[in-house]
């Protein structure tokens, strides 16, 4: 079974994935800890991650084993991840690893779940179940406003609403591969919903598909 989940930032997709992967027995990828690990991994052995060279080569050389290390949250992560997502050799190299992933999960497990963008319209179409987890703005700007504080650092409601709706505009308005459900998505809304109730809802479609199939 793969599992392809997307939607916007914060509205819950890397909890949901994590659900699911425990109850179905899945592997799980958070495919936004590709670029990070991938820049980390040019910085800590010296490299600059805009070198395009030294970049392709950590991307080529990731393994799952690498997206487990909590540096992966750190600032330092973040600026190199920003630097070689914009490198096209890097893009192409993280698909392949993502598309691997999802045909050969790691430790015998019975499939995947990845979440992130893109990937039920371009890193797995043909996935089993395609689930987009979408939430109000103002919600998940009170949602990553509490992660934030949770982790030690300063933040404030409307900053955090305004960078928030600003990336919503990039995501959904960009030429490629805009931030939108598939055709043959299940459109989860969390906005009302808590963690546990999101699991339920998801697990019913999923469930529906399977007899349904």
């Amino acid at each position: 079974m793969i599992i392809a989940i997307d939607g916007p930032a914060a509205a819950g997709k890397g909890t949901l994935a994590r659900r699911l992967a425990r109850h179905f027995n899945l592997a799980q990828l958070e495919t936004g800890l590709l670029y990070r690990a991938c820049g980390l991994k040019v910085t800590r052995s010296g490299g600059d991650p805009r070198d395009v060279e030294a970049a392709e080569k950590a991307a080529k050389d990731l393994d799952p084993g690498d997206l487990d290390s909590p540096d992966l949250r750190s600032d330092e992560a973040a600026i190199a991840a920003s630097a070689v997502a914009t490198i096209p050799e890097v893009r192409n190299a993280l698909l392949d690893f993502q598309r691997a992933f999802a045909e050969r999960p790691p430790g015998g497990a019975k499939g995947a779940v990845l979440d992130g963008r893109d990937i039920g319209a371009t890193v797995c179409p043909g996935a089993d179940v395609k689930l987009f987890v979408t939430a109000s703005v103002e919600v998940r700007a009170e949602r990553r406003l509490k992660e934030l504080l949770e982790r030690g650092l300063e933040a404030i409601y409307s900053r955090v609403l305004h960078d928030m709706k600003k990336r919503d505009a990039q995501d959904t308005e960009r030429a490629v591969s805009p931030l939108e459900p598939v055709k043959d998505a299940f459109v989860l809304d969390t906005s009302d919903l808590d963690a546990g109730a999101a699991f339920a809802a998801a697990l019913e479609y999923i469930e529906q598909q399977s007899l349904s199939g």
